[in-house]
């Protein structure tokens, strides 16, 4: 059985939300989005990769196809318009098919897998990332580098021929959860905080939700934070 809990908060500095999610059980599907390019592009482009995976998904394509296609989508939209802005979106999406996993990003927002610790799963496509793989700077100080929200691969930013769809999959088992989120989590609440919060058994999947939000708040609530979790009993 799965449980699961979502949401997702403007932050405490933004006047708009440009972060997106989506949760379905029945058709296995979960995932986060963060919008870039401003308000209405940012907010626009999130919804419109949402709606075009959750389609390509039901139509049976898998996850990292679902991706490409909203990448196409997205950037066609944006040839379309006369706005010189680009407009784009990071995404993280898992779905769950009986007792396996599969988890597939397009930027910083992440992926986390919960089995007694917490392990991040996904990799981040982004400035500091590059730095830290190069050895150039640590992963504690990426955390306050100046160019921490700097992505390298975004849905309608990076042409499709060049569109990096990571995917990672694994068996989910009973007790084991899945986190996404945007990276108005992970900008102001560390690893260790999230794992201590996961690991409350008295606390229902949306409760854990809740609380990862007001945490982000309470660090600061410098950007949209959106969390997703998904629990198998």
């Amino acid at each position: 059985m799965i449980e699961f809990g979502l949401l997702s908060h403007v932050g405490l500095r933004r006047e708009h939300n440009e972060d997106t999610f989506y949760g379905d059980s029945e058709l296995g599907l979960w995932l986060v989005a963060d919008g870039m390019g401003g308000h209405e592009f940012g907010e626009v482009a999130s919804a419109m990769a949402r709606d075009a995976i959750v389609r390509e998904v039901r139509a049976g394509a898998n996850l990292s196809t679902a991706i490409q296609r909203a990448d196409e989508e997205l950037i066609d939209h944006s040839r379309q318009r006369s706005d010189a802005l680009p407009m784009g979106t990071t995404v993280a999406a898992v779905r769950v098919q009986r007792d396996r996993f599969e988890v597939a990003w397009v930027g910083d927002s992440r992926a986390y897998l919960w089995n007694g610790r917490l392990q991040q799963l996904s990799q981040d496509h982004s400035y500091v990332q590059e730095l830290i793989e190069q050895g150039a700077i640590t992963a504690e100080q990426a955390r306050s580098h100046p160019h921490r929200n700097v992505v390298t691969q975004a849905l309608g930013v990076t042409d499709p021929d060049n569109l990096r769809v990571e995917t990672i999959s694994g068996e989910l088992k009973p007790g084991m959860q899945l986190l996404l989120c945007s990276d108005g989590l992970t900008e102001e609440v560390d690893d260790s905080e999230i794992e201590r919060t996961l690991s409350r058994s008295d606390l229902s999947a949306q409760e854990c939700v809740d609380q990862l939000i007001v945490a982000a708040l309470d660090g600061g609530g410098s950007d949209n934070v959106t969390v997703v979790l998904v629990r198998r009993h």
